[in-house]
């Protein structure tokens, strides 16, 4: 059900004759000028205030504490794992071998040093990711200037811990890569004129054999210019067997996946709403996100299944139900090792851990015994060996490494607290939303406080792209917020994946105020229920999580006293021009198309702001070199705010990309900065 803004704006929505188009030029000298000017009003604010030190500090000890599980891939007998401290600000990627990991005596040998190459080539490198071929010696490095998304990729030898003399070398772009054989590189990358998709990706996907320059790469297949991207997945079964698939996204949720082979690419038979999740017993392992009529069968959304590979490009696949998750139940990760398939999921916002095995021409399903009140995260698995590892954590509990062993789980390692616990509980509610339905939240408070409704409480929400938000434990909050006397609420609206495909669909194009009426309808539960009140409400969300702060404070500014806007899309009528905004068409509707044009009028946060006696004062933040969501968003939207005379406080760093953090160092200096603020704002 529709629900009438709060606030009526004063003029028509502003389109291309915004007046503050100068500042989407992301390093345009009066950009960045205004951008200084804004950073210099703003930070002595926070960090000019006496708390602002101890909230630093402790930061920096979260931030650069060396007590954190060391969790990562399984390859060849090690594991490997990149890993960021005091010293290795930008990190070292490392690997200890599986048997001294799984006892909890590692032995650590570093791989490479990113901060000594960042040295050695006087580059703002920041470490994006390997991507290895089938022997898992030779590895693609993904290494990005300051946090962008683009990156440079080199193939790098694992064994002799240098970059390959005439190797492989993929340029900075927003490339998609994948080995076909240890001796042939597929490639989606910037080509040149008329290569890349609107939204900023490749969509030719090529095929470089060693020795050969990257232009004489020959054409796999090609998507359209109006897809969003072309990527490509390769996975490796129990048996060793390496498969390549390219993944044409005609859509941010819409894709159709592809077989390489020898004769050519073959179209796999799924609903364009499907995502391939792995390889194993010769099958594809297939979660389906809408469902799937086929075969005189009808298959759910959110449904686990197998399709044996031999079968897959036939118009008539055979299916075989894995696992068929219920209304409140969801499935986040798979993966494989040698003997089983294990998969995380939540039910009712709890985590499970699922482990399935096939034999005898049947798929059977056992839970792993894990504790059930908060999440569950796959730690290091490989389909060659049969030994995985998974992380156990909730808001009070710090995380658990476990060794599995089939069922059975055995912990390795608890991290010791950072933040002591024993003063608090953690409680779960539902909200009723504007439609009827029910909207679970947690709670996270001082056993003893008094329901007076006066409880400083930080509220936080994403509700998008089918992310869910969990109950993991968290050593900024736990040290800036709740040892502070603060109270924190974790939101899982719709527009999340927390009770699968079907709850995040809920709120797609048009129906998105259901997102919003969710939000609204915590707010009120949370003030009815006396945890808080308006004076002591503070609200937080980034990237969609910002689009979402921006129409709350539109809707109903008089339920908060503050709010963070992080990495935001705030305009939501040029959104789709800014960078990779095209890909998101699929979430939030096209500007060109009327029905979701009218729908984008009436939510945009930017055009619709028109702030009156009780919008708050915001705090906005966002990086320069954020090639994702468009720093101009959160600019524009501080003019408007700096136009109207309306107080606000504005943080933009140069490096980060879109975390907005580059290094340990950034990433807690922007945390603090957070809490000062929420500190000022609901503890005064």
């Amino acid at each position: 059900m529709m629900v009438a803004a709060c606030a009526t704006p004063a003029t028509a929505p502003m389109s291309e004759n915004d007046p503050y188009l100068w500042l989407e030029e992301v390093e345009g000298e009066r950009a960045l000028a205004w951008v200084e000017q804004q950073n210099a009003r703003s930070l002595p604010v926070l960090e000019n205030d006496r708390r602002y030190a101890g909230l630093l500090n402790a930061a920096l000890e979260v931030a650069q504490s060396r007590d954190r599980l060391p969790t990562g891939q399984v390859r060849g007998g090690y594991l490997y794992n990149f890993w960021q401290d005091a010293t290795q600000v930008r990190g070292v990627l490392r690997r200890s071998p599986l048997d001294a990991y799984a006892a909890n005596a590692p032995q650590w040998e570093t791989i490479l040093d990113i901060d000594a190459l960042a040295r050695a080539e006087n580059a703002n490198w920041v470490f994006q990711g390997s991507d290895c071929d089938p022997s898992g010696v030779r590895c693609m490095i993904a290494l990005s200037n300051g946090g962008l998304d683009a990156s440079t990729r080199r193939e790098f030898d694992i064994e002799t811990r240098r970059f390959v003399d005439g190797g492989f070398v993929v340029p900075e772009a927003k490339s998609r890569i994948g080995w076909l054989d240890r001796d042939t590189l597929l490639v989606a990358t910037d080509w040149g004129a008329g290569s890349m998709t609107a939204s900023g990706y490749p969509f030719v996907l090529r095929a470089w054999r060693r020795g050969t320059p990257l232009s004489s790469a020959t054409e796999v297949m090609r998507g359209e210019a109006s897809d969003v991207s072309i990527a490509v997945q390769t996975l490796e079964d129990e048996s060793g067997d390496h498969i390549a698939i390219a993944v044409e996204s005609e859509t941010f949720f819409e894709s159709v996946y592809s077989l390489i082979t020898l004769e050519g690419p073959q179209r796999i038979t799924l609903p364009r709403r499907a995502s391939i999740r792995r390889y194993f017993q010769d099958r594809l392992i297939v979660t389906l996100e809408e469902a799937w009529s086929i075969g005189g069968r009808e298959y759910a959304s959110g449904t686990l299944l197998a399709m044996p590979l031999a079968t897959a490009t036939l118009p008539a696949p055979q299916v075989e139900v894995i696992f068929a998750p219920t209304s409140r139940q969801s499935i986040e990760g798979v993966t494989s090792t040698s003997e089983a398939l294990l998969v995380t999921g939540f039910d009712n916002v709890r985590g499970r851990l699922q482990r399935f095995t096939f034999a005898n021409g049947a798929w059977r399903g056992e839970q792993v015994a894990l504790p059930p009140t908060g999440v569950v995260s796959l730690a290091g698995a490989s389909s060659s060996d049969a030994r995985a590892f998974a992380v156990f954590e909730d808001f009070l509990t710090p995380p658990t490494l476990y060794a599995l062993d089939g069922a059975n789980a055995r912990p390795v390692r608890s991290l010791p607290a950072q933040f002591d616990a024993s003063p608090y509980v953690t409680e779960q509610f539902e909200a009723v939303s504007a439609d009827g339905t029910r909207v679970p939240y947690f709670v996270v408070r001082r056993r003893d406080m008094p329901m007076n409704g006066q409880n400083p409480t930080l509220l936080y929400a994403y509700g998008g792209f089918q992310l869910s938000q969990v109950p993991s434990y968290n050593a900024y909050i736990g040290r800036l917020w709740l040892d502070q006397g603060g109270t924190y609420v974790l939101a899982n609206i719709r527009g999340g994946g927390e009770f699968g495909p079907d709850w995040h669909s809920a709120g797609l194009l048009t129906n998105r105020q259901r997102i919003y009426d969710d939000f609204y309808a915590v707010e009120r539960d949370l003030v009815e229920r006396r945890i808080t009140s308006p004076r002591r409400l503070g609200i937080s969300g980034r990237s969609n999580g910002g689009l979402l702060m921006g129409v709350m404070l539109n809707q109903h500014p008089e339920m908060v006293n503050a709010a963070i806007i992080g990495s935001p899309l705030l305009d939501m009528l040029r959104y789709d021009q800014l960078l990779a905004g095209a890909s998101w068409v699929g979430e939030y509707g096209s500007p060109n198309i009327p029905e979701q044009r009218a729908f984008l009028e009436q939510i945009t946060p930017y055009q619709n702001l028109n702030p009156g006696r009780n919008f708050p004062t915001v705090f906005i933040y966002t990086s320069t070199k954020d090639d994702r969501v468009h720093p101009g968003h959160a600019r524009k939207y501080g003019a408007r705010l700096e136009e109207l005379g309306v107080p606000f406080l504005y943080y933009e760093n140069t490096d980060g990309g879109h975390s907005a953090n580059a290094n340990l160092r950034e990433a807690a200096r922007r945390r603090a900065l957070e809490y000062m603020y929420l500190t000022q704002r609901l503890m005064d």
